[in-house]
């Protein structure tokens, strides 16, 4: 197997520095450790996480584009890794722990694989690239974070093993009777809580949740993943976002954060003092092709090293905050811990409301694309300088 590729900087694993001698907590996606007694279970934590980098040498994406994603694909990527712990915490739990050398669980084993770089896997580079068509973005164009967080909800309705709501919150607000009724579209809320709808609902833009009412899946809630586009300043991040940003990782509901510097993206796990703790997707590895039975070798997706750092202030403003709600209790919990975090220092990073107020139409309810919004016309004036800084980093 060839050796990983670094592109920008062929000595950056061993220059990355271990977690500060300090005092601070460190948090990572909604658990809390000491940096002075727990180092072993920091790390230990953070390489359970999915680790998805730049691939080599796979199928030509389409049939006949590009074999790596090297240089454009690290928002992809950092996607995958959004989307990968959702799917982590749905079949195995946020304290499932990865150990290497090990055969490992099937629904492990099963998440792995719909990430795997081939045509027919459910979040391969090759879905989202060409998904992301759709939105405006050709293959091999860099995406924002607002554009992966829409090609993932629309990739994750044919997921029907995981069966996730996925849903986009966009303009800055979260509409919580939206949510119940995507997480619960068999309920027709308009007849009161407990009338069984005849049929899915449109919600969001797409169909959502039009598979969903199969005898077997008629839970009482289809787990949530929640994602928000955000934009937290225009060139720089408004410090007055810090605290309440902080706050997102601290919560059991934590997904992460995608976003990063103007020149590369990153998936932000945590914070340490006013440092962030991400994995970095710049490495590129030869692609892994899976045995008959599905297994591979995996160590190439756990980040095996302590995961890099940057001061928050260096954080590019444009970026999108995950959560996860297995349950509709998860859920009430999480906006309850939003109320609580908006009544803190520090600006809201997002609105949270009850329901849409009716004299508002919104690209949602017109059935149109964010691309009338006035925050994405800013994330793809950025996503253009962004695509120059890419280019000129490579």
């Amino acid at each position: 197997m060839d050796a990983a590729t670094l592109t920008y900087d062929s000595l950056r694993f061993g220059e990355i520095e271990d977690f500060p001698e300090t005092s601070d907590p460190v948090w990572i996606l909604g658990r809390q450790f000491s940096a002075l007694t727990e180092k072993d279970d920091i790390l230990a934590d953070v390489t359970s996480r999915l680790w998805f980098t730049y691939r080599k040498n796979f199928q030509p994406i389409g049939g006949t584009g590009p074999t790596s994603d090297t240089g454009w694909g690290c928002m992809l990527r950092c996607g995958q890794m959004i989307l990968g712990e959702a799917l982590i915490c749905r079949h195995l739990g946020r304290d499932w722990k990865w150990s290497p050398g090990q055969r490992q669980r099937p629904e492990y084993v099963s998440i792995l694989n719909a990430f795997i770089d081939k045509k027919d896997s459910y979040y391969s580079i090759h879905q989202i690239a060409q998904m992301g068509v759709g939105e405006g973005k050709s293959i091999g164009q860099w995406y924002g974070p607002n554009t992966v967080a829409q090609v993932l909800k629309k990739l994750a309705v044919f997921d029907s093993w995981s069966r996730l709501a996925v849903h986009v919150a966009m303009d800055n607000t979260v509409v919580i009777e939206e949510i119940k009724r995507l997480c619960m579209p068999w309920l027709d809320f308009d007849r009161g809580a407990c009338a069984v709808s005849e049929e899915p609902r449109e919600m969001n833009g797409d169909l959502e949740g039009a598979c969903a009412l199969a005898e077997e899946e008629t839970a009482l809630w289809k787990p949530l993943v929640l994602l928000i586009p955000l934009r937290l300043g225009l060139s720089d991040i408004n410090e007055a976002y810090i605290e309440p940003l902080k706050q997102c990782f601290m919560m059991p509901q934590s997904l992460g954060v995608i976003g990063g510097k103007p020149n590369s993206a990153h998936y932000f796990i945590g914070f340490v003092g006013d440092e962030l703790i991400y994995l970095d997707p710049h490495t590129t590895q030869p692609a892994v092709d899976p045995s008959e039975d599905g297994h591979f070798p995996d160590d190439s997706y756990h980040c095996q090293h302590p995961p890099c750092r940057m001061h928050i202030c260096e954080l590019d403003p444009s970026i999108a905050a995950g959560f996860f709600c297995q349950t509709e209790d998860d859920f009430d919990d999480w906006c309850a811990q939003i109320r609580k975090v908006s009544n803190c220092r520090g600006l809201p990073m997002f609105e949270l409301v009850d329901s849409q107020p009716s004299h508002l139409i919104t690209a949602d309810v017109l059935n149109l694309t964010p691309d009338f919004s006035d925050s994405d016309r800013l994330e793809r004036f950025f996503d253009s300088e962004d695509e120059e800084f890419e280019i000129l980093s490579l």
